[in-house]
């Protein structure tokens, strides 16, 4: 599943090519998790602002030419596009691009290019909201957790999360209600370069064992972005390259091989149906 690293990515990739695009022509394909909410032909005409991101989502805002508000804020006060990749999707822009296949589900056709989501598993959406606090965006990002990068995200915060949690440390870092976009690869990798038991209770850790996670989430998702992201499977980045984050992982994928540290061999389990991968002497 495309994670913070790929959605800031791909992000990253769009926002300066699609900032002032006007757009010509929206085509759906097959439904998605979601519906759009508009009619695609409403959508023609708009001028796309600063894309913007929180948690795994991306905000297209959009305006009509007719307002005199500029249309590069990427604050919330417009209405606009909210994008999830799902499981498998990635979105890709340019001219050019190959006739669409089976499983491109959104195009959406500017004057700068065509932006298109390939998704083969259909979990991700394309849902128009009059703005970031309205319905359905308003639902959709409620019980979001802090970003990793911001001031918020502190090792007093992460304890306040966590107290009295008998839930796994890994699966609150995976439900992302205490801080967003660390997905599986990345709470394996977090957890090991903290020394952290992945099946520990999450209202076990200590306020220093608490900094420590911060300190390693943050260097785990730094890492991945300027790695391009992890590819799998699917997730190609908004030019179409694959990320490599996970060509270097410590224990993600690793079950049986030495730890790079000590050279204990690597340990899977399940927990939540994902795949945990950790160090039984790294991690106590």
């Amino acid at each position: 599943m495309p994670e913070l690293p790929e959605v800031e990515i791909t992000r990253l990739g769009l926002v300066d090519r699609l900032a002032r695009a006007r757009v010509t022509h929206v085509h759906l394909g097959k439904p998605l998790r979601w519906p759009l909410g508009v009619a695609p032909a409403q959508l023609v005409g708009q001028q796309v602002g600063e894309m913007a991101r929180r948690g795994k989502y991306l905000w297209m805002p959009l305006r009509s030419p007719r307002d005199p508000a500029p249309a590069t804020a990427a604050g919330g006060d417009s209405a606009g596009l909210l994008l999830h990749l799902g499981m498998s999707g990635s979105l890709r822009f340019g001219d050019g691009l190959p006739d669409r296949g089976p499983h491109d589900h959104f195009e959406m056709q500017t004057d700068r290019g065509t932006l298109r989501l390939t998704d083969p598993r259909r979990f991700g959406a394309v849902v128009w909201s009059p703005d970031l606090g309205a319905e359905p965006a308003r639902s959709l990002l409620a019980r979001l957790g802090v970003e990793p990068f911001s001031d918020g995200f502190t090792a007093e915060h992460l304890a306040q999360r966590f107290a009295g949690r008998r839930i796994a440390v890994k699966q609150a870092l995976l439900a992302g209600d205490a801080v967003v976009g660390v997905g599986n690869i990345y709470c394996s990798e977090a957890l090991f370069h903290a020394g952290i038991d992945p099946h520990g209770a999450a209202g076990d850790l200590s306020l220093r064992r608490c900094r420590r996670l911060v300190e390693a989430v943050r260097q785990v998702l730094q890492a991945a972005l300027e790695a391009g992201g992890s590819t799998l499977r699917d997730f190609r980045d908004a030019h179409g390259l694959s990320g490599a984050f996970q060509d270097n992982a410590m224990v993600y994928g690793r079950a049986g091989e030495p730890c790079r540290v000590c050279a204990t061999p690597v340990q899977r389990s399940v927990q939540g149906q994902r795949a945990t991968y950790h160090c039984p002497r790294c991690q106590t």
